[in-house]
C-alpha cells in the first residue's frame, strides 16, 4: 500500500512539469531541440535545488532569529533577496553555462524552450519534495500555482535570454550584457512578488496574489504563442552592416 501510494504521490509531483515540459517544446515548431539536450538542462535544474536550498536556508536562518520569520521586512528580504535571488540564479547559471555556447541555440524561441526546461527540472524536483510532504492537498494546490509559476519565471528568463544572444551576434555586447541582466532580474522580481504575496498571509494579499498569478498566466500564455509564431534565427543580421540595429529592435517589438 505504502509503495502504491508513493508511486501516486510522485505521479502527481512529476505530471504537471511534465506535461508543461511537452507543451512548450511542441511550440519550438522551426526547428526541434534535440532531448538530449533538453533533460541534460531539467536535470541540471533539478540538482540545482539543492544548492539553491542550502542558500536559502543558511541565509534565512539569521532573519528567522531577528525578526521571528514575519513581518514586511522579513518577507521582503526573504523573498526578493534570498529566494528569489537564489532559485532564479541557480537556473540562471545553469541556462547560461549549458546553451549560451551551444551550436544548437540559433532560434530566439530555443531560449525560451532551455528556459523552461531548466525551470521545469527544478520545479519537479521542488515539486516532489513538498508532495510526498504534504500529500494530494498539497499535490493539486502546487499543480495550479508552483509549477505554471516557475514556467512563467522561465518564460521572462527565456525572453530576454534570446535578446541577449541577438545582440551578442551582432557584436553589440553592451546590450547583449544588459539583456543578460534582465534575463535573471525579470524573473527574480516576478518570483519575488509572488513569493512575497503568499508569504504576507493576510487576505488582502491572497487576493492579490491570485490576481497577480491569473495576470502574469495570461500574459505569458500570449507571450509563448507570440514567441513561437514568429521565431527568428539568432544569426541572420550577423554579416548584414545596414541597420543592424534597427532591425534587431523591430524584431524585438514583437514580445512587446
Amino acid at each position: 500500500m505504502e509503495i502504491l501510494k508513493s508511486r501516486y504521490l510522485l505521479t502527481l509531483a512529476l505530471a504537471p512539469a511534465v506535461l508543461l515540459f511537452f507543451y512548450i517544446r511542441k511550440k519550438d515548431k522551426i526547428e526541434a531541440e534535440p532531448m538530449k539536450l533538453l533533460l541534460g538542462l531539467a536535470g541540471l535544474g533539478a540538482v540545482s535545488t539543492i544548492f539553491a536550498g542550502v542558500y536559502e536556508s543558511v541565509l534565512i536562518a539569521p532573519f528567522d532569529s531577528i525578526l521571528g520569520g514575519k513581518g514586511l521586512f522579513y518577507n521582503i528580504i526573504t523573498n526578493f533577496f534570498i529566494i528569489a535571488v537564489a532559485e532564479e540564479g541557480v537556473k540562471f547559471l545553469v541556462l547560461y553555462l549549458m546553451t549560451w555556447w551551444s551550436k544548437e541555440y540559433n532560434y530566439t524561441f530555443d531560449a525560451v524552450v532551455y528556459a523552461v526546461s531548466v525551470s521545469l527540472g527544478f520545479a519537479a524536483l521542488e515539486n516532489i519534495l513538498y508532495v510526498f510532504n504534504g500529500g494530494f492537498a498539497t499535490a493539486i494546490l502546487r499543480a495550479f500555482t508552483s509549477i505554471p509559476g516557475h514556467t512563467i519565471f522561465a518564460v521572462y528568463m527565456g525572453y530576454y535570454y534570446g535578446v541577449a544572444k541577438k545582440f551578442s551576434s551582432m557584436k553589440d555586447h553592451l546590450k547583449a550584457v544588459l539583456c543578460l541582466a534582465l534575463a535573471l532580474i525579470s524573473p527574480i522580481m516576478i518570483h519575488g512578488f509572488y513569493d512575497f504575496c503568499l508569504g504576507m498571509g493576510n487576505p488582502i494579499m491572497i487576493i492579490v496574489f491570485f490576481a497577480f498569478d491569473i495576470t502574469i498566466t495570461i500574459l505569458a500564455f500570449f507571450k509563448v504563442n507570440r514567441l513561437s509564431k514568429y521565431d527568428t534565427p539568432i544569426f541572420q543580421y550577423q554579416n548584414n552592416n545596414i541597420s543592424n540595429t534597427q532591425n534587431i529592435n523591430n524584431n524585438t517589438n514583437i514580445y512587446q
